[in-house]
């Protein structure tokens, strides 16, 4: 069953409980192959002087796909989001940072969408393919994070070892396939750290 932790502030309100409708799809419950996590970050009004991901909240957790279907239902649809917030799904476990150990030799997939229609439906079909296993190389997936911005959306897809050109190759052209874009982009988290606009190591 979904797990609830602490409520989590959205841009305009607080993420709605979902419990009664998890534990009614949890009666007939189709088992995941793993536990997923859905995170927030809202980074709308920061904080001066907060440190980044400060803001970054764990929301619910779930194993089923019936847990999954409530709470993306419910709540999880980038069309939710208002500038400068964001929806993670990561394996349980793995939290969507940088520093956590699962993502610190890691980097990420990227492609960007100037219509909102778009991010919605790469960020379904992306959590699909992932809870539904679809990689070949899923140990090497961390989660995948939404983005919503003035200029043009976001979504990127982490994962562990940046440095596996193959490995990452392989996911990259799975991904591609699964959201039908045009171009995507992969970074090392390194890089990242060093300069904001870090130069793409891998191009699909």
């Amino acid at each position: 069953m979904a797990t609830e932790s602490a409520p989590v502030e959205s841009a305009a309100t607080e993420i709605p409980p979902v419990t009664a409708a998890v534990e009614t799809a949890a009666k007939q419950p189709h088992k995941l192959d793993r536990k997923w996590t859905f995170w927030f970050d809202n980074q709308s009004k920061p904080k001066q002087g907060a440190a980044w991901g400060s803001s970054l909240r764990k929301a619910y957790t779930f194993e089923t796909v019936e847990e999954f279907w409530s709470l993306y239902d419910q709540i999880f649809k980038p069309s939710k989001l208002t500038v400068n917030a964001e929806f993670h799904l990561f394996k349980a476990g793995i939290e969507p940072k940088w520093e956590d150990p699962e993502c610190a030799n890691g980097g990420k997939w990227t492609v960007t969408s100037s219509r909102k229609t778009n991010l919605e439906t790469m960020w379904l079909e992306t959590l699909m393919a992932l809870v539904g296993e679809q990689f070949d190389d899923s140990e090497d997936i961390c989660g995948v994070v939404a983005s919503v911005r003035r200029s043009q959306d976001k979504l990127s897809l982490w994962t562990k070892t940046a440095a596996n050109e193959a490995a990452q190759m392989g996911i990259g052209r799975k991904w591609k396939e699964i959201i039908d874009a045009e171009k995507i982009t992969y970074s090392f988290h390194d890089d990242s750290k060093r300069e904001r606009s870090a130069k793409s190591r891998y191009t699909l």
